[in-house]
C-alpha cells in the first residue's frame, strides 16, 4: 500500500454536482470506486468535515485527502525475462515477444506480460492493470507501452483516446494491393461466433490506414497505422477488404500457397506460426516533460525468414 495525500479547491463548474462526480472530475488518475472508498471511510474532508459522495456541492470547497492507496494482489508477481526498450521513473516502453499473453485471463492465469511486469517493479500494483496503457494480441509481437505511476498513466490514457499516440504496425498480406488506402468500417463482437470480431453496422467506429512498403509475387508488406484501438482491429479490417493476414487461425481462412510456388517458400508458408504482425513504432509526448519521444522494434526473425523467402520468390 502507499499513502497518498492530496490538497485541492474543487472549481466553480462543480457547483450543483454530487462530490463523488465533483472529486472524480478533480481526480481523474483515480477509479470512481476507490474515491468512493475514501469518501465513505473518512478519508476526505470538505472545508475540515466529511461530506457524503450524494451530497451536492457548490464549487469553490477545500478539499482535503489523506489515504491508502491499495495494491492489486489478485495477479501475481513473477520473474519472466522482458525486452525493456526504455525506462524512467514514468514509463516503460516493452517489446513483447509473439506467445505471450498480455493479460491473465480463462486458461493463462499466469505467465503473461501483466505477472512479468510486477516482477520487474512491485509498485505496479497500484496501478489498473499493472500501467498497461494498451495491448496486443498474443501471437503480435513489438512495441507496448507501460505507466509507472497514477498520473503518467491518466495522461497516457488520455493521449491514447485523443489520437496523439502513434502506433505503427507491419504486416503481411495474403494476395497483392494495388495501393494504401483507409478502411472505416465500424467493429463489433461476431454475431454467432463470441470470440471473433466483425465489421458490423451497430459496431463501434474503427479506423485503419495502411500503405504499401513492398509487393511480392501474391503477397504485401504494409505498415498501418491506427485511429482507433478495437480488439483484433487490424486483422479484422485487412480481411475485410481481401488482404488477410499471413497466418492469421481466425480471419486468415485457409493457408493459401501462391501458385507454382517454390517448396522453400511453401514450407515457410505452412510453417508461419501466427498472424504475421508486429508493433513496429511508437510515438508520443513524455508525459513528464511533454517531448516528443520514439521508439522502434526489428521485425522479429520469424517475420524477418518469411520476408526473405518472399523476396527470394519474386526476385
Amino acid at each position: 500500500m502507499e499513502f497518498r495525500s492530496h490538497a485541492l479547491i474543487l472549481p466553480p463548474e462543480a457547483a450543483g454536482l454530487r462530490f463523488d462526480q465533483a472529486l472524480g472530475r478533480a481526480l481523474p488518475q483515480y477509479s470512481r470506486a476507490l474515491l468512493a472508498g475514501w469518501i465513505a471511510a473518512g478519508a476526505v474532508e470538505v472545508e475540515g468535515r466529511p461530506l457524503r459522495g450524494k451530497d451536492r456541492v457548490l464549487g469553490g470547497e477545500q478539499v482535503r485527502i489523506r489515504a491508502m492507496l491499495p495494491a492489486d494482489t489478485r495477479v501475481s508477481a513473477e520473474a519472466l525475462p522482458l525486452d525493456v526498450v526504455f525506462k524512467d521513473r514514468a514509463l516503460l516502453v516493452i517489446n513483447k515477444p509473439a506467445g505471450m499473453v498480455v493479460h491473465p485471463g480463462a486458461g493463462n492465469a499466469s505467465h503473461t506480460l501483466q505477472n512479468a511486469l510486477l516482477g520487474l517493479d512491485a509498485k505496479l500494483a497500484l496501478l489498473p492493470r499493472a500501467g498497461l496503457v494498451h495491448r496486443l494480441d498474443k501471437d503480435t509481437s513489438g512495441l507496448l507501452l507501460v505507466a509507472r505511476t497514477l498520473e503518467a498513466y491518466t495522461a497516457l490514457v488520455a493521449a491514447l483516446a485523443a489520437r496523439d499516440i502513434t502506433r505503427e504496425y507491419l504486416a503481411i498480406c495474403t494476395g497483392v494491393m494495388t495501393g494504401g488506402g483507409t478502411v472505416d468500417e465500424p467493429i463489433g463482437r461476431h454475431k454467432s461466433v463470441r470470440t471473433r470480431m466483425a465489421v458490423r453496422a451497430d459496431g463501434r467506429p474503427a479506423v485503419t490506414h495502411y500503405r504499401i512498403v513492398r509487393r511480392f509475387r501474391a503477397h504485401t508488406l504494409v505498415r498501418v497505422s491506427l485511429e482507433s484501438g478495437r480488439t483484433h482491429q487490424i486483422r479484422v479490417h485487412l480481411a475485410h477488404s481481401g488482404f488477410p493476414l499471413v497466418g492469421d487461425p481466425v480471419y486468415g481462412g485457409r493457408r493459401r500457397l501462391p501458385a507454382g510456388c517454390s517448396a522453400a517458400l511453401a514450407a515457410e508458408l505452412r510453417a508461419f506460426p501466427r498472424q504475421a504482425l508486429h508493433a513496429a513504432r511508437l510515438v508520443l509526448a513524455h508525459p513528464l516533460t511533454q517531448r516528443e519521444h520514439a521508439w522502434e522494434a526489428p521485425l522479429p526473425s520469424d517475420m524477418q525468414r518469411l520476408l526473405a523467402a518472399l523476396a527470394a520468390e519474386s526476385a
